[in-house]
C-alpha cells in the first residue's frame, strides 16, 4: 500500500512524513526533492501480544509506503499539477491532504487567514479539473473514431467516460460514483485523481485540541463523501512526541489531551477507506501481520504468504485472535472447539491466525 501525501505549500506536509517516519532531516535537503518515500511499519498492539507469547526469532509488521510530494503552488490561470507531479501521484493507492489550520507569520497564507475549507476546496478543484481535462481530450478522441468506424467498444467507452465528465463537471468527485466491473478497467487505464480515495488531514494548532473533534465532525458533515475520512494532528506537539520514548510520550499525550498518534489515526482510517485487515501467521520462527482486502477467501490470504500457495492450497487451520489470545494456547482452542479446518472458500475475517496446509 502506498500513500501520497499532497497540499498547499507550508500546510505541514514535510512535518507530518517526518513525523509518521520518524525521519527527522533538516527542512532544506528536503526542499530540493520533489518527493520523499519511507517505509513505514504498522503498528499493531495484535501482533505484539503474539509476540510476547510465542518468543520467535522474528517479528514482521505489515508496512506501507509513505510519499511526500512537493506542495503546489496555486499560479493565476496555469494549472499548478505538472506532467511529473501527475505521474508521481496516480501511482499511489490513496491520498493524504494536509491543510493548514495553523497561524505561523514565518510563513504567511498565500490567501490572507486560515481557511480549512477553502483549501480544502482549493485542492479538490484542482483535481476535478485535473480529471476533466483527461476525459475532455478522451470525449474529443473517441467521436472522432467513432464518426470514422462504427466501433462498438469505442461507443462503450464513450458512453463511460461522457458520464464519468458530467459528474465532474458538476463539482462531483469520481469516488463518490459506483462503479460495474466494466467500469473499473477502464479507471485503471486513466487513474483519474478523484476516484482515489482521500484522507484529509487538518495541521491544527496545539490550542485547538479539544475542539479538534468537532472541528473534524462539522467537516464531515459538510464534505460527507463517499471514500473520504477528515482527521486532526498537531505537528508541532507530533514532532516533539515522535522523538520521546514511549512511556513519556503517553504522558505527554495525555498532558495535551490527544488519544491517539498520528500514524495509529492515518494507518486506522488508510485500511478503512482502502477496505483492508489483518490476519497473522504465528511460530517459533517467525510472527507476521499480513494485509488483505477485506472479503479475501484463505485461498487469496493463502496467495499473499506465496503465490504457488493459492494452487497447492488444501486447507487453511484458522482460529480468531480474541478466542487465542481467551484460551492461551491452539491446545486450548482445540479442546473448545473455536480452531478449525476451513476451505478455499472461506472467508478471512480480521485478526485470523491462518497456517496453511498445501501440497
Amino acid at each position: 500500500m502506498q500513500i501520497a501525501i499532497v497540499g498547499l505549500p507550508h500546510s505541514g506536509k514535510t512535518t507530518l512524513f517526518q513525523t509518521i517516519t520518524n525521519s527527522f532531516i533538516d527542512e532544506s535537503t528536503y526542499q530540493k526533492k520533489e518527493e520523499n518515500k519511507a517505509i513505514v511499519k504498522v503498528p499493531d498492539k495484535r501482533l505484539d501480544l503474539l509476540s510476547d507469547m510465542f518468543k520467535p526469532k522474528k517479528t514482521t509488521y505489515a508496512t506501507i509506503e509513505i510519499v511526500d510530494l512537493a506542495g503546489q503552488q496555486k499560479v493565476e490561470g496555469k494549472n499548478p499539477f505538472t506532467d511529473n507531479f501527475l505521474s508521481k501521484v496516480k501511482n499511489n493507492d490513496a491520498l493524504l491532504h494536509v491543510v493548514r489550520g495553523f497561524r505561523d507569520d514565518t510563513y504567511p497564507f498565500e490567501d490572507g487567514s486560515v481557511n480549512l475549507e477553502r483549501d480544502i476546496d482549493t485542492l479538490e478543484t484542482e483535481f476535478i479539473l485535473s480529471d476533466m481535462t483527461i476525459f475532455e481530450t478522451r470525449v474529443e478522441r473517441l467521436t472522432k473514431q467513432i464518426q470514422k468506424i462504427n466501433n462498438d467498444e469505442a461507443k462503450k467507452e464513450l458512453s463511460i467516460v461522457t458520464q464519468w465528465l458530467e459528474a465532474l463537471q458538476n463539482n462531483i468527485p469520481l469516488r463518490n460514483l459506483d462503479f460495474s466491473e466494466e467500469e473499473k478497467k477502464y479507471l485503471k487505464i486513466f487513474q483519474p485523481l478523484t476516484v482515489k480515495p482521500l484522507l484529509i488531514a487538518l495541521n491544527l494548532e496545539e490550542t485547538k485540541v479539544q475542539e479538534s473533534e468537532k472541528i473534524v465532525k462539522d467537516l464531515t458533515n459538510k464534505y460527507n463523501s463517499k471514500n473520504l475520512k477528515i482527521s486532526a494532528f498537531f505537528a508541532k506537539i507530533e514532532m516533539e512526541l515522535a522523538q520521546l520514548p514511549e512511556e513519556e510520550a503517553k504522558v505527554f499525550m495525555n498532558d495535551y489531551g490527544i488519544k491517539e498518534s498520528a500514524l495509529n489515526r492515518l494507518i486506522a482510517d488508510a485500511y478503512d477507506l482502502l477496505g483492508l485487515q489483518s490476519f497473522f501467521t504465528v511460530g517459533e520462527d517467525e510472527c507476521r501481520a499480513w494485509t488483505i482486502k477485506k472479503g479475501y477467501t484463505a485461498q487469496e490470504a493463502a496467495a499473499v504468504i506465496h503465490s504457488d500457495f493459492y494452487n497447492t492450497f488444501i486447507r487453511a487451520e484458522t482460529v480468531g485472535y480474541d478466542d487465542f489470545i481467551a484460551c492461551g494456547s491452539f491446545a486450548k482452542c482445540k479442546e473448545k472447539g473455536l480452531f478449525r479446518l476451513e476451505g478455499k472458500e472461506y472467508i478471512v475475517k480480521d485478526g485470523d491466525i491462518l497456517s496453511i496446509r498445501h501440497s
